[in-house]
């Protein structure tokens, strides 16, 4: 009973539950809050301090960085949603915050565009500098080409070189990204390597409207440590899996490398196994493998994950 009349006393003021459901709908920094609010700091941090101790948020920390996001599981997390979802669609106090947070996310997804735009043609000598890639990419193939692979998705394909790694084992491959400059170079690449039936094309990975719902493979290569909503990602393109479908993730385990956040615009400083396999379990997939590849300052982590014989395309 404690625990419960902690959580509602938490949400029992409006600021706090404006709080709540921003955080349920993105990972937030206090200083996107207090933008989005437009509150002072010492304010929302006393108001997220509240929510912590409720049971409500849980706080993360990255580096220099401290996230705020809706609690995962627990008892309270039934009441928490509860509450969320019962709060009127149609208030203009909650459509603001709405929109504010439509907007703070476009400004963040216009900011790694132009740095995508500006970094596209030395993309992959920046990636050498940061990781053995040799040995990711052996990895890579033993993981995906262990069976035949009929039908390949790509995940912001970049300059197309899992494409190029994997393409030519793969009857048919599909790489999406938001960059013109990135696709360009990825089309040059594949009309050099004859790999003309891997397609690359423009799509934002966390709305897939449209898109094909029958590959056997879908990779994320170093790309989900530049969204401010990963999870989204992963459970967007799980809908992209035929029944039995595999989904590869490389990315960086968490570290402290602050450069790549502050000059290289990474949101995320890695992530735990822990919080892939939560990905993977909130879009109907089961962790399977999980692998480590230490590097010269960081450690690559591989993560597959898979989705159940016969489950349905969403969930």
């Amino acid at each position: 009973m404690k625990d419960t009349l902690g959580c509602l006393r938490a949400l029992a003021e409006p600021t706090r539950l404006r709080l709540a459901r921003l955080c349920a709908a993105d990972d937030l920094t206090v200083s996107d809050l207090t933008e989005l609010l437009g509150s002072s700091q010492p304010g929302v941090s006393r108001h997220l301090k509240l929510l912590v101790e409720g049971g409500v948020l849980e706080r993360f920390r990255e580096g220099s960085w401290v996230f705020y996001r809706l609690v995962r599981g627990g008892a309270q997390l039934p009441l928490v949603r509860s509450a969320l979802d019962a709060l009127a669609q149609d208030d203009p106090v909650l459509a603001a915050d709405d929109d504010r947070l439509r907007r703070l996310a476009e400004a963040r997804s216009e900011r790694a565009r132009a740095y995508f735009d500006t970094v596209a043609p030395d993309w992959d000598r920046m990636r050498t500098l940061q990781a053995d890639e040799t040995v990711v990419d052996a990895e890579i193939k033993a993981i995906v080409l262990d069976r035949p692979v009929a039908s390949l998705l790509d995940v912001g394909t970049g300059t197309g070189r899992m494409l190029g790694l994997l393409g030519g084992a793969v009857a048919r491959a599909e790489g999406i990204d938001l960059s013109p400059e990135m696709l360009t170079l990825a089309r040059e690449r594949l009309l050099a390597a004859g790999l003309r039936h891997c397609l690359v094309r423009h799509a934002d990975m966390e709305h897939l409207s449209g898109e094909s719902r029958d590959f056997e493979v879908v990779i994320f290569h170093q790309v989900l440590h530049y969204s401010t909503r990963p999870g989204a990602a992963v459970r967007e393109c799980a809908r992209a899996l035929k029944s039995g479908g595999r989904m590869v993730i490389v990315d960086y385990l968490p570290h402290a490398v602050e450069e790549l956040r502050s000059a290289h615009n990474h949101a995320r400083l890695g992530f735990a196994t822990a919080e892939v396999a939560q990905w993977f379990d909130d879009s109907g997939l089961g962790m399977v493998e999980a692998r480590e590849v230490p590097g010269r300052s960081l450690t690559v982590g591989i993560w597959v994950g898979q989705k159940q014989i016969n489950q349905g395309v969403g969930r």
